[in-house]
């Protein structure tokens, strides 16, 4: 599947998305949450795999107020640097705010039901639409900073899934166990954890990528939007 970009109408203006459909055009939506190097090659390639298995997919471009369509690579130590300094600037709330937009406009679209899947900052993020958005289903890949918004946990009304790396460079030990313990008690949550894995595991072609639980967690994402989603 091919996607093609187009402009999303929100509360504080217009700002890019990439869009991919299936063949027929329509079906249940997903919005893609895309990692610090924006919308990029490995976030369009998600699309158009959801696409692929029917799905309505949506990537918006979360860096609009800072810098509209960044493309970055997990490849130079220039594209490193630019991204991290994206995502300290990078407004959280007003991503949410965003994220919610991009569920919205896929409902104008013709999509009955709308989840979201986000990698790294993506995945923090995706975390955060479960608790403040109405994404009918959502997964997290390897989100960064969970531990310190576990209170929002409690407002999770709709079920979420989320991939841990046991050995994540940006989420120690510590961190995880916080989370893994928290979410425990919320029967909406499902964490799968990858114990050898570092972050970014299932990045095709990243550092870190791990064919056998790349694919292990995507098949895992795809049973549990199929439940949820259809």
């Amino acid at each position: 599947m091919v996607g093609h970009k187009i402009t999303i109408e929100g509360p504080d203006g217009g700002f890019a998305a990439y869009l991919a459909a299936p063949p027929a055009g329509r079906g249940a939506g997903i919005v893609v949450i895309q990692e610090i190097f924006g919308i990029n090659a490995p976030m369009r390639a998600a699309a158009d795999e959801l696409a692929a298995s029917g799905f309505v997919a949506l990537v918006p471009d979360l860096f609009w107020r800072l810098e509209p369509g960044v493309e970055l690579t997990d490849q130079s130590d220039a594209d490193w640097s630019r991204a991290f300094d994206l995502m300290r600037r990078f407004d959280v709330e007003l991503g949410v705010k965003d994220i919610q937009t991009a569920i919205s406009h896929l409902r104008t679209l013709g999509s009955g039901k709308v989840g979201a899947v986000g990698y790294c900052l993506g995945g923090f993020l995706a975390y955060l639409t479960a608790a403040r958005t109405d994404s009918d289903a959502t997964v997290g890949y390897y989100g960064v900073n969970i531990q310190t918004r576990l209170g929002e946990a409690a407002r999770i009304k709709n079920p979420l899934m989320l991939h841990i790396a046991g050995k994540d460079e940006y989420v120690p030990p510590p961190a995880q166990e916080d989370i893994v313990s928290t979410m425990a008690t919320y029967p909406l949550v499902t964490i799968h954890r990858y114990a050898q894995m570092n972050h970014a595991f299932a990045r095709a072609g990243g550092k870190h990528y791990d064919e056998a639980n790349a694919g292990l967690a995507n098949s895992r994402t795809a049973t549990f939007f199929r439940q949820h989603l259809r």
